[in-house]
């Protein structure tokens, strides 16, 4: 097998730097915050790190509408901080790769404010502009697509929210200035980029209207109520018409080339990943994206050992039917997703699921993609106070829904509560002190701390705690990193009917390691005999988040604990 990349090796752990660490008492996250928490990172047992956007930012979207691609936010540091965090993360050999907003800037950007002061400015034609709306395309965070700007008396498109509006790419010079920031950051030495929201970049030339027949705020508002199984198929149905003419157009694969070529450019195997499921993103497997994210493995709300049988089979044989190959990236959660310890729960075995569905992320072939606070268990805050959200697209939709609709305030809450990103963002839980020892006593912090930080859910309280999470993935990421196989070794599902448990083999040219992940409050006895692979051989035990008497066991009286997760070398 070819030597794999330190892409392909790496855990990587996402951190959203508005909350993870306070470095100067004022509430929000920063460069001095993160780059002192490195060490914890280094003990946790990460490769890399995906940092979200950074960048100069109004804020409208969190740092997701850019004003300047080149520099730091306030709020955050200086760039020498960025560049003093950049080099411990190489020092400790933490790679870093960094949030890459490609489809727009934020309406606050000299480019944009020059293309908006006239039809003749020389950046007149840096953005998509028309005289007048020429169809019914949405906004998917807050309404019409369509804004209108009178200095130029014309109406720009926003495939985000207004305070986004989409680069025109079609246009060489955009291209080229888009280019130079990427170059940017790389000659500064960043790893990598992870892109986000790459199926907006195009639009459908021929602007034709979906046939939805809702607004957004009155499609979510439909999606919310929807009771039958018919209803909730339509709502699925409208959400995909609704914006099938806004994404996934003609273009994207020409841009993911030349992007390619830019970091082909450097040294260090600089790598890009796709904030999108579709793998046609990468390519021939050697000429686009490195990597695109295995969403569909966390697009339930209850993962079984069937929803991951099927999921494999789909992803890896596209994977393999890439001429040069691809390789697997699996995350369960982020930024814009609800947190795995709430999302997967069930009400009554919400730690032990969490422990599985790490386990999940950990073993599964492929890169793993972490996000900053699963590790101690941190769970979603659902805002009690239309005051407290920070996330625009929520504030937009409670205010909606109650002067449009006649929507109760109180369930308006629940509701923008319920769909808000706010509430997967609250800031790390560093200890049980006040603010979860994220910021002083005292300190607003940006976001509500989440009050259950007092439960024992924060770094400190289970750094002393051997049956902690966050031990418990510690050990696994330890178990991972010592494991060839669980790393470069190929997939093979067992046992396929099984509505209880997901068991299958990682083999390299060394080593064969048996998974077997429990769903089930059932004790299991499962017989192995049956497998090629395993028959004639023992079980060497690796990791098990079981209570066992002995380490070697034999493949055909193999006992597994209700929500086990059992890690085992096939010996000879």
């Amino acid at each position: 097998m070819a030597k794999l990349k330190w892409w392909q090796t790496a855990v990587f752990y996402q951190i959203y730097p508005r909350s993870f660490a306070d470095g100067n008492d004022d509430g929000i996250g920063d460069f001095k915050g993160i780059t002192e928490k490195l060490d914890y990172l280094v003990n946790l047992g990460i490769d890399a790190i995906w940092l979200s956007p950074h960048f100069p930012s109004p804020n409208w979207d969190c740092g997701y509408d850019i004003s300047d691609y080149t520099n730091v936010a306030p709020e955050y540091g200086t760039l020498e901080d960025f560049k003093t965090f950049l080099n411990e993360s190489h020092k400790r050999n933490i790679h870093v790769i960094l949030d890459l907003v490609l489809n727009h800037t934020s309406d606050e950007h000299p480019w944009f404010l020059e293309s908006k002061s006239s039809r003749d400015n020389p950046k007149a034609d840096w953005y998509v502009w028309v005289d007048t709306p020429p169809n019914n395309w949405q906004s998917c965070f807050d309404g019409d697509a369509w804004t209108y700007v009178p200095e130029r008396g014309q109406y720009y498109y926003h495939y985000f929210m207004k305070q986004q509006p989409d680069l025109n790419w079609h246009n060489p010079e955009v291209k080229q200035a888009m280019w130079d920031a990427v170059r940017f950051w790389l000659d500064l030495g960043v790893d990598g980029y992870r892109l986000d929201a790459i199926g907006t970049i195009f639009e459908d030339p021929n602007l034709t209207p979906h046939e939805v027949p809702m607004t957004l705020a009155e499609l979510r508002r439909f999606t919310e109520l929807a009771e039958t199984a018919e209803d909730k198929q339509l709502a699925e149905k409208h959400w995909k018409s609704m914006f099938k003419n806004q994404f996934g157009q003609a273009g994207l694969h020409e841009l993911m080339k030349e992007l390619r070529s830019i970091i082909d450019e450097y040294e260090g195997d600089r790598m890009l990943v796709g904030e999108d499921e579709n793998i046609d993103y990468m390519g021939n497997g050697n000429d686009e994206l490195h990597l695109v994210f295995n969403f569909p493995l966390a697009d339930t709300n209850r993962i079984t050992p069937e929803h991951i049988r099927r999921n494999q089979v789909e992803r890896l044989s596209r994977l393999s039917q890439l001429p040069m190959g691809g390789w697997a990236c699996n995350t369960l959660s982020n930024h814009d997703r609800s947190r795995i310890y709430t999302n997967y729960g069930d009400k009554h075995h919400d730690a032990e699921l969490a422990r599985l569905n790490a386990a999940l992320s950990l073993t599964l072939l492929g890169t793993p993609f972490l996000y900053n606070g699963e590790e101690i268990g941190m769970t979603d805050y659902l805002l009690p106070h239309i005051s407290q959200v920070k996330d625009t697209m929520g504030s937009w939709y409670y205010h909606t829904i109650v002067t449009e609709m006649g929507v109760d305030p109180e369930e308006a809450m629940f509701r923008t509560a319920e769909m808000t990103r706010d509430k997967n963002r609250t800031p790390m839980h560093w200890s049980n002190k006040p603010n979860a020892g994220f910021s002083p006593d005292g300190v607003t912090t940006w976001l509500p701390i989440n009050p259950n930080y007092k439960d024992g859910i924060n770094v400190r309280e289970q750094e002393l705690n051997p049956d902690s999470l966050l031990n418990y993935y510690k050990h696994l990421l330890k178990v991972r990193r010592e494991t060839a196989a669980l790393i470069e070794g190929k997939y093979l599902p067992l046992h396929e009917t099984s509505q209880e448990y997901f068991a299958f083999l990682r083999s390299s040219e060394n080593q064969r390691v048996l998974i077997v992940l429990n769903y089930s409050e059932k004790r299991l006895n499962l017989d192995f005999s049956d497998t090629s692979e395993i028959s004639g051989r023992k079980l060497h035990t690796l990791f098990s988040s079981g209570v066992r008497s002995r380490v070697d066991h034999t493949p055909n009286k193999l006992t597994i604990a209700p929500f086990e997760v059992f890690i085992a070398e096939v010996k000879p």
